[in-house]
């Protein structure tokens, strides 16, 4: 299924959620819309399915004008954060409904594949309310697949779910999907689960998007600084410096190294970035290095995130392993020039590091 959105906007009084929005999703893969609370995927995905009308544009299904087309009349599968199963019907009940509307017959084996995939066949006699909510998603999540639809719209499905079952679906996720040959359109605020799920994705902010393509493109190459800032868990660390010749001037570590294409950008102050995967407590060859204070120390799992206070401003570094440092405590704190990305003073990216840097 080939879905286009051309030049859609949506307007509701003096609000504007959707400004001029063009975007053609990749048929038969996962495009993830990535964005923070209110940034307009909601809204898209409700236009998508049918749900609402844009103010202005089209959309397009297989080059087919479908603007306006209710949502009955469109084989869409949905889920939304809040899982929606039938109370009175038992798994089974709820998974078969969409088979049952086809008309299908034989329905059991189905029902029981979709079952295993989601690891919720034992249950398949138990109603919802005798589950736990990952459970009860895992319905919502059979029953929209059983649907077996072109188009299937996952409104943050994951985000009422506690962390450790978060964890567990999103890797099985994206084993269904794969397996499957629907269209996906996958909201979420997380970049971790925007990589996790793959596919392609689509950067949201504000009502606009500012970037699609490949997933791990799109985390590489964030075209502006708004990309880099949404697409990076924890934040990406910035800092502004003069752009000289043969890189950009540091406040007291003298030259950062960098090779830039003189055509890009203007001559004045860059923005420089850094991922917190980026900075290390151990020198390589070629690192620059940068006096830190210890602010904070907070221990995630089996990374510590270490907040320091540098010469170019408040940095976080994610360090593997537990690290029990003293706060106010000085220490180094090394990277390496090819991980660094550099946006000019109009935000547009002029550098991206090498691949592995």
């Amino acid at each position: 299924m080939r879905l286009a959105l051309e030049e859609i906007t949506r307007k509701e009084g003096r609000n504007t959620w959707l400004y001029n929005t063009s975007l053609e999703l990749a048929p038969g893969a996962v495009t993830v819309l990535l964005g923070a609370t209110q940034a307009g995927k909601t809204s898209l995905m409700r236009i998508m399915a049918g749900l609402d009308r844009p103010s202005s544009g089209r959309v397009l299904v297989d080059d087919k004008d479908v603007t306006g087309m209710p949502v009955r009349q469109r084989n869409v599968a949905m889920v939304y954060q809040q899982f929606i199963n039938y109370p009175s019907m038992t798994v089974a009940q709820n998974i078969a409904s969409p088979l049952r509307l086809r008309g299908e017959r034989n329905t059991q084996e189905r029902v029981r594949q979709l079952a295993q995939r989601l690891h919720i066949d034992m249950f398949l006699d138990r109603l919802p309310e005798e589950l736990s909510g990952g459970q009860q998603q895992r319905v919502a999540l059979a029953r929209a697949l059983a649907k077996n639809a072109p188009l299937m719209l996952l409104d943050e499905p994951l985000v009422n779910l506690d962390y450790k079952l978060r964890e567990e679906l999103r890797e099985e996720l994206g084993q269904v999907f794969a397996s499957g040959d629907s269209t996906i359109v996958y909201a979420t605020t997380e970049p971790t689960e925007a990589l996790l799920l793959g596919g392609y994705t689509a950067v949201v902010d504000k009502g606009k998007v500012l970037q699609y393509g490949p997933a791990l493109d799109v985390f590489q190459h964030p075209q502006t600084l708004k990309v880099a800032r949404a697409y990076s868990d924890p934040p990406m660390n910035f800092f502004t410096a003069p752009r000289v010749s043969g890189g950009v001037q540091l406040p007291r570590s003298g030259l950062l190294p960098l090779t830039m294409d003189d055509s890009l950008g203007a001559p004045g102050k860059v923005t420089v970035g850094l991922r917190a995967v980026s900075l290390r407590l151990q020198r390589r060859e070629g690192d620059i290095s940068l006096d830190g204070r210890v602010l904070l120390g907070e221990i995630s799992g089996s990374d510590t995130f270490l907040h320091l206070r540098t010469e170019i401003g408040d940095l976080v570094a994610q360090l593997p392993g537990v690290h029990n440092l003293e706060i106010g405590g000085q220490l180094p704190l090394y990277f390496s020039p090819a991980a660094c990305f550099v946006f000019d003073d109009a935000g547009d990216l002029i550098l991206a590091p090498r691949t592995g840097a």
